[in-house]
């Protein structure tokens, strides 16, 4: 006679538990949650080194707009290191679409929505020039940008006759440096004074999505009887995001309302992390970095794959050279500068590895947002430009240290 099982039942928020076994224990994953806690952490110092400053509606507004094309620059960039290359020319290709929009607006006088038509394929056919000489010809990519970070200042310099040129249209300035208008009465916040109505409804409408993809998400595991959170660990990751979504949001709404960026980076985000976890597309990029000769014997064309890859970095680089020279309202044969240090920078402190085929498009935002706030913090505490660039070598040295130490940590306990 077969005695009766210890545990039958089913654990809270894990589906099925097998018999016979105890309730699994909630891992936590310092690699995966690493960086928000470090975000967080560093939000937190120079908060209390400012005096509040940082988290200052005005304040907040300013890291948005300052840092969003570096952010639309680490969305590209991630993409590209997950498949296990680099680029370091997209300083120069910000510099060199911002040059070629501004002599299209200014001195040919095209209308505003062409003149960004033309630019983003002027973008595009950079990325392409790239991207052939890096996946049909074999050079690696490493000195394809390099070449391409050389040659593409110097068409900055001969589109610019070695000027600046400028002002940009309204429109384009608006979207680059301004705001969303308020299209309902300011709502009372008590002792935070008023905010913008809309842009509340837009953050509540956020959090409300962000909480309905997560639960339906969790639904589906549970339905395949495959492991997740318990419901406490699930509603905290639901929680905590929400209210610092809405923190931002309000903050944003006491000041001048949304940034037209902001949107726009929200767009991209969204759509690009579709891409990579739901579509095919995103899967072989995960495939080519992670392991390039099973890729290939599994039918996935690579050199097509590497090649929008590039092509796909030509038009964010354009986007973000759009925005910089809208902010600037100046194009100018020195813009984005360190630009493609920043971006890298980003992608790896954001969780990307060295070797390739792994990395998440959030997690790049967080690594920009992370060196947003340190570049801020620390311009609030009049901290000098060799302190600065002290303190963003160590975070990004330390970022990829922990990166090959968990691996071979996780190597190292198989």
């Amino acid at each position: 006679m077969t005695a009766a099982p210890t545990s039958t039942g089913v654990q809270p928020g894990k589906g099925p538990a097998p018999q016979g076994q105890a309730p699994r224990k909630v891992n936590f994953d310092l690699k995966q949650s690493g960086i928000y806690i470090a975000l967080a952490l560093i939000v937190v110092l120079f908060t209390v080194l400012t005096g509040g400053d940082l988290l200052a509606p005005q304040n907040l507004s300013n890291i948005i707009v300052q840092y969003s094309y570096i952010l639309v620059l680490a969305i590209g960039m991630v993409l590209i290191i997950i498949a296990g290359h680099i680029d370091l020319s997209v300083g120069s290709v910000v510099a060199a679409t911002g040059a070629f929009a501004a002599v299209m607006m200014v001195e040919w006088d095209v209308p505003w929505p062409l003149a960004i038509l033309l630019t983003l394929i002027f973008g595009a056919l950079i990325g392409a020039w790239q991207g052939y000489w890096v996946a049909y010809f074999g050079i690696p990519a490493f000195i394809v940008t390099l070449a391409g970070m050389l040659l593409f200042r110097a068409v900055t310099y001969m589109i610019l006759g070695n000027k600046g040129i400028g002002p940009f249209p309204d429109q384009v300035r608006t979207a680059a440096n301004g705001f969303i208008p308020g299209f309902l009465n300011n709502v009372g916040l008590g002792p935070l004074g008023g905010a913008d109505l809309f842009s509340i409804i837009v953050g509540v409408s956020v959090v409300a999505g962000i909480a309905v993809v997560q639960y339906r998400a969790r639904a589906g595991r549970i339905r395949y009887n495959q492991v997740v959170d318990p419901a406490w660990l699930f509603s905290v990751k639901v929680v905590v995001p929400a209210a610092l979504v809405m923190f931002v949001v309000i903050q944003l709404a006491r000041f001048r309302n949304l940034p037209w960026v902001l949107v726009l980076l929200a767009l991209l985000v969204v759509g690009y992390t579709l891409v990579t976890n739901r579509a095919v597309f995103g899967r072989q990029i995960y495939a080519v970095g992670g392991n390039l000769q099973a890729a290939t014997l599994s039918g996935v064309k690579v050199k097509s794959v590497v090649f929008w890859l590039f092509v796909n970095m030509g038009v964010l680089a354009s986007v973000a050279g759009l925005i910089f020279a809208g902010r600037l309202n100046l194009a100018g044969p020195t813009a984005g500068n360190s630009f493609e240090l920043d971006a890298i920078a980003a992608a790896f402190i954001g969780g990307a590895a060295v070797q390739g085929g792994v990395g998440k498009v959030v997690g790049a935002i967080t690594g920009g947002l992370i060196m947003g706030v340190i570049n801020n913090g620390m311009g609030l505490l009049g901290a000098q430009t060799e302190t600065v660039m002290l303190v963003k070598g160590v975070v990004l040295l330390a970022a990829v240290a922990f990166d090959v130490w968990s691996k071979r940590r996780t190597a190292g306990a198989r």
